[in-house]
């Protein structure tokens, strides 16, 4: 066997896909990788393969808290559903997803919508250049996530802090630990205090689950409000503006958005499947008994972690994947995962970032860049820490 390739491929400011991912594809079976920490493992590049393994109950999430896990970063994910099978995982799962039905997001529709338009005009009224990801990217998705919680808006730089650090690779394990133990101690806080005086959010529905029901332990409450907080506003902030730099480099796109806003929620899908956000790949599975996957005997024991950022520009399940169409039919990304570890957030991270760009595009016609960008390095997300724009 050769000797594993260094990974992840991408390297550098920007959002471009290697070209690597397009040789592991046309290449036969698995490519071996290394990743910076943790042993080595086999990376799939394929949109089936892809497929395959993360609805394979063969493979294992649950066994990163047994193994020393293929990793970007020093500090290991082994906590919360991310680190769950069924059927804890299905338990807990269950909990949310009546928080984040569909049908309840686009209730919530309005009211994102209100609050991007004022993030909007409160942007343009204090003035350009503006930094696009402080002052519209990032509020959004807080807000929306803190009021969903019941968690102080205010406190929003003591978390964003704990947050980066904890899926940052520029931090030691132990600066991480530090970090995740100190958002622990805020969440415990706050769940002592909406113990005592509940109020109409999804912590006080997790701590009734709780207490009442007995559905999760103390524990897995606390992992659960940590992971929606982060969860819930990482992803979107990275990929508003992420979305937008896309658009800047495709104006004929981006003005036929303006004219016909009726295709944004098309163009979301478009964008979740063509813009790679992660400079590698998902959290490692583990085979659980030998599998063949691409041609590639995995045996048990053996790590594969999965790129949906190159499985959805595979062109052998999207024609012509490198080209951004907005019309483009059957758009069955893989920019949320597959399986059971499918974002359960997806539906409100689809109204965000719709209504994200529905505010900007028609609020702000004259939306140019206007400076220097701010790329974020050494982060498991790829986007803008910086993002100046004028009118």
């Amino acid at each position: 066997m050769s000797a594993p390739a260094d990974y992840p491929f991408n390297e550098g400011p920007g959002l471009d896909l290697s070209e690597r991912y397009a040789e592991a594809r046309r290449g036969p079976g698995l490519r071996r990788v290394r990743l910076p920490y943790g042993d080595p493992a086999w990376l799939v590049t394929r949109y089936a393969d892809a497929r395959s393994v993360l609805a394979d109950p063969l493979f294992s999430r649950a066994a990163c808290v047994a193994n020393d896990e293929p990793r970007e970063a020093p500090g290991q994910v082994n906590r919360g559903l991310l680190a769950m099978d069924p059927p804890d995982h299905t338990r807990l799962r269950r909990l949310l997803a009546k928080a984040f039905t569909v049908q309840r997001m686009e209730r919530m529709r309005p009211e994102v919508r209100a609050l991007a338009e004022r993030l909007a005009d409160d942007m343009v009224a204090a003035g350009q250049p503006a930094d696009l990801v402080e002052s519209f990217a990032l509020p959004l998705p807080v807000t929306v996530i803190c009021r969903l919680l019941g968690v102080p808006e205010a406190d929003l730089p003591l978390f964003r802090r704990w947050s980066d650090d904890a899926v940052s690779s520029s931090v030691s394990a132990q600066e991480a630990e530090a970090s995740i133990l100190r958002f622990h101690a805020y969440m415990s806080d706050l769940v002592a205090e909406r113990r005592e005086r509940p109020g109409d959010d999804l912590m006080t529905a997790l701590i009734e689950a709780r207490d009442n029901e007995d559905r999760l332990s103390e524990a897995e409450l606390f992992e659960q409000c940590v992971g929606l907080l982060i969860a819930g506003h990482e992803s979107t902030a990275t990929s508003i503006p992420a979305f937008l730099y896309t658009l800047f480099q495709h104006p004929e796109q981006m003005e036929r958005l303006r004219e016909e806003p009726e295709l944004i929620p098309a163009a979301v899908e478009e964008l979740l499947r063509y813009v790679p956000l992660r400079g590698g790949a998902l959290a490692a599975r583990w085979a659980t008994r030998d599998v063949e996957v691409g041609g590639t005997l995995v045996r048990e024991g053996e790590p594969v972690v999965v790129s949906v950022g190159s499985a959805d520009r595979d062109a052998e399940r999207f024609p012509d994947p490198d080209t951004l169409d907005f019309e483009r039919p059957a758009n069955q990304h893989m920019g949320f995962g597959h399986g059971v570890h499918y974002c359960p957030g997806s539906a409100l991270a689809r109204l965000e970032i719709q209504e994200a760009l529905r505010a900007l595009l028609l609020r702000v016609p004259g939306l140019r860049l206007a400076g220097g960008l701010v790329w974020r390095s050494r982060m498991s997300l790829r986007g803008l820490r910086e993002m100046p724009v004028g009118w």
